[in-house]
């Protein structure tokens, strides 16, 4: 073999792992680079929108104590959020919804009342109910006039309250008189459950018809007497969504606590039925 050839197959030796070291390098730099991308893709998807501002819901009177609860609970699990409540007769909240008073969710007494809302297209999908409540008598505490049932009420002496007959629990109480074939006349119709309450927890009334989470929630300021034909007008409760909700995705997940596990706890622990 001639010196020329020698020289020529070692030149093209040192080209040649010249090549594989700079092939080499360009893979490196190119793993490099698609790592980098994938970890900045990862962290941007992982990422969760963090929920603020105020979520507003209107809410029937009688959810006053366990809403109030889960609203504290929403805010603390959520800080920079803040759950404002407005509870009344669930027709009067139907009514301002339907005019256009600024709200989140709405959380009736009666399928009756959330058609109001669905009907005029103010709901941002369909609404589902999230638990359901009975009627209860409440009295003066001891029970001093000994009502034991839904007549005893009809007693000329008995100064009774009900809610009226366009709220929730004055049509639920009418459903049950009239099942019974019972005419009662109140000394006045209430616009909300806790108003109907509050006169016999003052003694301005002898017994009002109210629902069993108001009776648990006055404590020792009453006193409850069950009727069997309050299982004939049990109330749903659904709960919705509003269409034009200012703070949509913190409504959602204020939605998403009442009808989660821990939601259902608070609720059944004040009294509420399952739906």
């Amino acid at each position: 073999m001639t010196r020329s050839v020698r020289r020529t197959r070692r030149m093209m030796s040192v080209a040649g792992l010249g090549t594989a070291a700079l092939l080499t390098l360009s893979a490196c730099g190119s793993s490099d680079s698609d790592s980098g991308s994938d970890s900045g893709s990862s962290s941007g998807a992982s990422a969760d929108k963090k929920l603020s501002g105020t979520v507003t819901v209107f809410a029937a009177a009688s959810l006053k104590e366990s809403f109030t609860t889960l609203g504290e609970q929403f805010e603390k699990a959520h800080p920079g959020t803040k759950v404002t409540f407005n509870f009344g007769g669930s027709d009067s909240l139907a009514a301002g919804i339907t005019g256009g008073a600024p709200a989140d969710v709405f959380a009736a007494a009666s399928p009756k009342t959330m058609k109001t809302v669905t009907d005029k297209g103010t709901a941002a999908g369909d609404p589902s109910t999230f638990v359901r409540n009975q009627l209860e008598i409440a009295t003066l505490p001891g029970n001093p006039d000994k009502v034991a049932s839904l007549g005893d009420l009809t007693k000329s002496d008995l100064k009774v309250v009900l809610c009226d007959k366009t709220v929730p629990c004055g049509a639920a109480a009418q459903k049950a008189l009239d099942a019974s074939q019972l005419k009662l006349t109140p000394v006045s119709y209430e616009q909300d459950v806790k108003s109907a309450l509050t006169k016999v927890e003052l003694k301005e009334a002898d017994a009002a018809v109210v629902y069993k989470t108001d009776v648990k929630a006055a404590g020792d300021k009453v006193e409850g007497v069950d009727f069997p034909e309050s299982a004939d007008a049990v109330n749903d409760y659904p709960i919705a969504l509003l269409k034009d909700a200012p703070n949509t995705a913190a409504a959602k997940a204020f939605i998403a606590l009442v009808q989660s596990a821990n939601g259902q706890k608070v609720l059944t622990g004040a009294g509420f039925l399952k739906p």
